[in-house]
């Protein structure tokens, strides 16, 4: 037996029981619940405040050279969320779950645009400033700042940096190699080589070039991919019913199974789960750490939380629909249940052979933006460890060599590595969200209460004395303007 079989086999046994544990019995609860939990107690901040959301990400204020603007944060944080998980986890959710999938797919975001609200309020809160002067934040700094205990929070730091830095860009450069060898018969070596390159060249940028390159790709990709999708929805508008009808119904096991997927009702909940949080990462503790880099406008944490409870609504009430639309109104279900093949072989119905090029080239925009972005994330986690620029360095030379791996290597164990590493993220952060979730609400009355002042709010940081030596005060004083109608 060759060695590579030795290794590999034994590792995807151990990686397939734990990804067992933690999804079948654990997130495939924990996340709708806590997400219910945060939409409950907030009294259902995503729907009250959905127009305020437009407002704080396009908001600008006082000049802070320490952070990065809320656009951007949200750009950056997009750039992680839009990739592989809109294109081909969509397909392997309806190759695997049907497509009632994408229902659960929907009330996880929905469920998760409060659960996101939660986490990127807390970062922002107890954000700190690093050696640059630059923002630092997210789960590992709430866990050891908000609960005391470091521990945790270098715990969750490992987990993030082996899942951001690590195997999740592995599998954004599987799939772009996987595409691009599909479309244009372009060998995996010559991909590895560009993406290389590419993504080198921007993350040795740093935080800021990150954020300035999220910026100007992510929404000009984003408008073109939801306009061809609009196209699709449009000229078979008479079958749209239908299909939504399907989702719905197949989602609770009404509708009969399609295209040989099978397991009904717990097929479609537990990959409706497990690809929805791989795509919008709400309660997963990553989209804080971007968060939390941001000078948020107002100057409250609350206004920070919304921007990153949009980015969920982007990614799979908007993105995610329009690819399940379009594979279901293709009729492709049944020919192909691999991953970004479906999604070719869809693309491919509707516009012809340059559709399945299409593709190829969106998930090339969209997967480099997510290897950037999530690149993005694990700086914050190497700060929070109290390594140096040596350490960051390191960091990016290991990001890219597993760029290189994961475009040469085989797809199935990739992404349920991902799958692993993502649900211990998650069960450290959810822990965490709940137990602060206290201060989450007075954030929320505070915020609320400014706006119903006719405020601009503002965070005060002595109205919260029992933060005292937990956030840093210098950070949180009223902004100029601040409290005036």
């Amino acid at each position: 037996m060759p060695l590579t079989l030795m290794i590999e086999a034994p590792l995807a046994q151990l990686v397939s029981a734990i990804n067992g544990v933690i999804w079948n019995y654990l997130l495939v609860g924990l996340l709708p619940l806590v997400g219910l939990y945060f939409s409950v107690r907030t009294g259902f901040v995503q729907l009250r405040r959905f127009p305020q959301m437009w407002r704080v990400i396009f908001a600008s204020g006082h000049e802070d050279k320490a952070g990065i603007s809320p656009l951007e944060a949200l750009a950056t944080s997009l750039a992680s969320r839009i990739g592989t998980g809109n294109l081909v986890g969509v397909a392997i959710a309806l190759g695997m779950g049907g497509a009632g999938a994408i229902f659960w797919m929907w009330v996880i975001a929905f469920l998760g645009m409060a659960t996101a609200y939660a986490e990127s309020a807390l970062a922002q809160l107890y954000k700190i400033k690093d050696e640059d002067g630059q923002y630092r934040g997210g789960p590992a700094f709430y866990l050891w700042k908000g609960l005391g205990t470091r521990g945790w929070g270098m715990a969750f730091s490992v987990c993030l940096i082996i899942a951001f830095g690590l195997v999740f860009n592995a599998v954004q450069a599987n799939s772009i190699a996987g595409a691009m060898q599909e479309a244009f018969d372009v060998p995996p070596m010559t991909s590895a080589i560009a993406l290389v390159v590419v993504a080198g060249a921007i993350i040795f940028g740093g935080l800021r070039m990150v954020a300035r390159f999220a910026v100007a790709v992510v929404p000009f990709m984003a408008i073109a991919y939801l306009l061809l999708a609009a196209y699709v929805v449009v000229t078979n508008i008479g079958q749209v019913p239908a299909m939504l009808r399907l989702i719905v119904e197949s989602a609770f096991g009404i509708a009969p199974a399609a295209g040989g997927v099978v397991g009904g009702l717990s097929a479609a909940l537990l990959n409706g789960v497990k690809r929805g949080l791989f795509s919008n990462e709400a309660g997963m503790g990553s989209a804080p750490n971007i968060a939390a880099a941001a000078t948020p406008v107002p100057h409250h944490p609350c206004s920070q939380g919304l921007v990153q409870a949009f980015g969920v609504f982007v990614d799979t009430l908007l993105v995610c629909t329009a690819t399940a639309l379009m594979i279901l109104l293709s009729g492709a279900m049944g020919q192909t249940t691999e991953g970004i093949a479906l999604t070719q072989t869809a693309m491919a119905t509707h516009f012809g052979s340059w559709g399945a090029q299409f593709v190829a080239i969106a998930l090339l925009f969209f997967a480099l933006t997510s290897i950037v972005g999530n690149y993005a994330y694990a700086e914050s986690s190497v700060t929070f460890l109290r390594g140096g620029r040596v350490a960051f360095i390191a960091m990016r030379l290991a990001c890219l060599a597993m760029v290189a791996w994961g475009a040469l290597t085989k797809v199935g164990l990739v992404w349920d590595t991902a799958d692993a590493a993502m649900g211990l993220m998650a069960l450290i952060n959810l822990g965490a969200i709940v137990l602060l979730s206290g201060v989450v609400f007075k954030l929320t009355r505070d915020y609320d209460a400014q706006l119903r002042a006719g405020k601009s709010p503002s965070l005060d940081a002595t109205d919260y004395p029992e933060l005292a030596g937990r956030i840093d005060e210098t950070i949180w004083r009223p902004a100029p303007g601040a409290g005036k109608s």
